[in-house]
């Protein structure tokens, strides 16, 4: 609401203005703000459950398996591992495969249960995997299983 003011008192030689208006620069207009925020609140509703997709790994197939233990660890091998040598712990944590022995060492310094689940691509060479058990073992693992896919029916 526009506001009223009065004169000011003028001197000699100063013509009065009269009254003067002006408006009141203190108010808000919330309408915009809200509605930047709604978008925003979409976009990160709808980026949310892409950033939480994990890492790609074919498995290969095995006649027979058994259901994992509760609480298991994974180390994920991807296909890219041939080239830049990195393994994810549980789909979060992306090592150098250098470091995994000291890395399993840390994380298993309170468990009695010291096994981990390698969940490697179809794909790699027998060589990379085995470098990736090699550094396990090293690490103190004790076992170190390889998750595979249930076979498709034909």
């Amino acid at each position: 609401m526009p506001k009223v003011l009065p004169a000011s008192n003028a001197g000699p030689g100063h013509r009065a203005r009269g009254r003067r208006v002006s408006t009141t620069l203190a108010e808000i207009n919330v309408i915009p703000l809200v509605d930047v925020m709604l978008v925003l609140l979409i976009i990160f509703m709808v980026a949310a459950p892409m950033l939480q997709r994990g890492v790609e790994v074919s498995l290969p197939q095995a006649r027979q398996s058994a259901p994992l233990a509760s609480e298991p660890v994974f180390v994920d091998v991807p296909l890219s591992f041939s080239k830049d040598r990195r393994v994810f712990l549980s789909e979060k944590e992306s090592i150098r495969v250098d470091a995994l022995a000291e890395r399993m060492r840390q994380r298993f310094l309170s468990r009695s249960d010291k096994r981990v689940f390698v969940r490697a691509d179809n794909r790699l060479q027998v060589q990379a995997l085995m470098d990736v058990l090699d550094a396990l073992k090293a690490g103190g693992i004790e076992n170190a299983g390889i998750v595979t896919d249930f076979p498709q029916e034909r």
